[in-house]
């Protein structure tokens, strides 16, 4: 959880920096592929987790 949470978070900060800075729209790029990576990787962990544990 930490692991998604932090990778969202540096995903908006270069999101941000990206679409500011003048010249540094890879930034821009490089951080919503970060985030689409991020959110397919949290709803495969999600999903695989739903599986195992029985409802309380």
């Amino acid at each position: 959880m930490v692991l998604i949470l932090a990778l969202a978070i540096v995903a908006i900060v270069l999101g941000i920096i990206g679409a500011v800075a003048n010249g540094w729209f890879f930034l821009l790029v490089i951080a919503i592929v970060l985030f689409v990576a991020d959110m397919v990787y949290a709803g495969i962990r999600w999903s695989q987790r739903s599986g195992r544990r029985p409802a309380r």
